[in-house]
């Protein structure tokens, strides 16, 4: 049976944006957080002051040096949620074409979160939730505009990635949640989208309230919507 409510959570990508608007509402519900950034921001900062919030800061989820520090860091916390957040978004067209630049997303939105998976797979029991924030750009079926390759290739990537965790966590009784935000005015889209982090976040964390092992491996939109692969 799935723990209904978390109690320790673990998010990547903690210091803005939606990770940031995360943590707080774990925060303001006495959650204990764990916050993982390279840099903590002093909105962060303010957080980790007034609650339950432990800065795990120098993190760079893409070294795997890095995760071996957050490893030991966590080695003797249960964790009921981790919430893999981080990730970089880049822009290639086929006259626009940087190799490097692909590779740099596939390493932090794909292969990140699944190192971080393996790595804190001990402290992880059944009922606890694993939550990977992907985008609809990943989707195949919903790609209507091209473009943006790295960005959609890693996402894609982290989805199937996603679908496996969902199947082999399936029988230690751990859920996988695969979550799209929406379009959020974040850094990564300099301001524009159609809802705020902080609206985001509340959705995020409510579809991550309600998830079970029957829901594992869904790829849903923060609204609710199951999105096609």
């Amino acid at each position: 049976m799935l723990k209904s409510n978390a109690n320790t959570i673990v998010i990547t990508g903690a210091n803005r944006g939606i990770g940031l608007a995360m943590t707080g509402i774990f925060a303001h519900r006495n959650n204990r957080v764990f916050a993982v950034c390279r840099k903590p921001s002093a909105e962060l900062m303010k957080l980790s002051n007034e609650y339950d919030v432990e800065i795990i800061q120098d993190i760079d989820v893409a070294n795997e040096d890095d995760v071996m520090v957050l490893k030991e860091r966590l080695s003797e916390i249960d964790i009921d949620l981790l919430i893999n957040n981080a990730g970089i978004l880049r822009d290639e067209s086929l006259q626009d074409f940087n190799p490097k630049q692909i590779e740099q997303q596939f390493r932090v939105n794909a292969l990140a979160p699944l190192m971080i998976c393996q790595a804190l797979q001990a402290n992880l029991s059944e009922g606890s939730k694993i939550a990977l924030i992907t985008s609809r750009m990943g989707s195949i079926a919903d790609n209507t505009s091209g473009g943006r390759y790295g960005y959609r290739m890693s996402k894609a990537a982290l989805n199937i990635a996603g679908m496996s965790l969902a199947k082999d966590l399936y029988t230690k009784g751990i859920a996988v949640g695969i979550y799209h935000p929406g379009y959020v005015q974040t850094d990564m889209v300099n301001g524009r989208g159609d809802i705020s982090a902080e609206v985001a976040a509340e959705r995020l964390v409510g579809l991550m309230d309600e998830l079970n092992l029957e829901g594992s491996g869904v790829f849903r939109h923060s609204n609710g919507e199951v999105l096609p692969w």
